[in-house]
């Protein structure tokens, strides 16, 4: 006996439940006549009659109805993977794996991912934060998010979260009026500046802009640290001068435990981007969060 082959099993398996060449042909979209042959080519490959043809109806013969009731679970078992499949296409099950910068988990992520996750309960969310640009892929994740990168051309990159950022710089009252308030950032030279180290072993520079024209200026003072809150609790304890993302000290700001200083030269900067291999099958939980972060943009932007 040759191996048969699968699909002519399972039109074998349509012909019976039909009850007939023409309306088995007609549900699978093929003419009967290639039907036919494909039936015959089975019975040929098993080397047995599986079906008894009449001018008026189609019947297994008894060889036909042992091997079908065989098959039939099998059969059973294949379309309840396929009607999985589609499923899985209406109501995403899995896990999405995200790669992300510090300030996105902490400020972003929360409200966005709990909306997310209340739409979709078959999906679980594994969020790693990490700063440093990395290759989402070969690290095993789904996705990525990060800021003003220049992607590879096969990376699809979606906005997400507010367009508009900015970095502000501000100190504590007791430190201004201990040291003065710069009035430009040129005089920062003589101020204490907290220093943020990246994990790639790069000290952040405070850069600021103002009609057309960026100033750098290297962090100089008592602390340099890799911690935002360590950076954040010195400036409210009047140790220096932070430059950072505003949503780091908003709070700090807003009941007065810091200071905004030079905010006519605060640079502004893209916001976040979400990033995802644009040359592989898309997993239904990716799938659905990038659905999901379109119509949470459009949202945003409607009047």
């Amino acid at each position: 006996m040759r191996q048969p082959n699968l699909s002519d099993v399972a039109l074998f398996a349509a012909v019976v439940e039909a009850g007939g060449f023409r309306a088995a042909a007609q549900k699978r979209g093929m003419s009967a006549s290639s039907l036919s042959d494909c039936l015959r080519r089975l019975e040929s490959d098993v080397g047995l009659r599986l079906l008894n043809r009449t001018t008026r109806s189609v019947t297994p013969t008894a060889a036909g109805e042992r091997l079908l009731e065989r098959l039939r679970p099998a059969l059973e078992a294949i379309e309840a993977a396929f009607n999985d499949l589609d499923d899985e296409a209406q109501r995403p099950v899995g896990t999405l794996k995200l790669n992300v910068p510090v300030p996105v988990a902490r400020y972003l992520l929360p409200d966005l991912l709990s909306r997310f996750l209340r739409l979709y309960p078959g999906v679980n969310v594994e969020v790693v934060m990490e700063n440093t640009f990395i290759d989402v892929i070969a690290a095993g994740y789904d996705a990525g998010v990060r800021y003003e990168e220049s992607l590879a051309k096969d990376m699809i990159a979606v906005p997400i979260g507010p367009r508009r950022q900015r970095f502000v710089a501000a100190a504590s009252p007791a430190y201004l009026a201990a040291h003065g308030t710069p009035r430009h950032p040129s005089e920062l030279t003589d101020h204490q500046l907290l220093g943020h180290r990246f994990e790639s072993g790069k000290v952040s520079i405070f850069e600021f802009e103002k009609d057309g024209r960026t100033l750098r200026i290297p962090p100089r003072g008592q602390l340099l640290t890799s911690s935002q809150d360590l950076k954040t609790s010195a400036a409210i304890n009047g140790l220096g001068i932070v430059y950072t993302f505003e949503d780091f000290i908003r709070e700090p700001l807003a009941d007065g435990r810091l200071l905004p200083i030079l905010e006519d030269w605060w640079q502004a900067f893209d916001g976040p981007y979400l990033y995802y291999h644009g040359r592989r099958h898309m997993p239904s939980p990716l799938r659905a969060f990038v659905d999901f972060v379109k119509a949470e943009a459009r949202a945003s932007a409607a009047p």
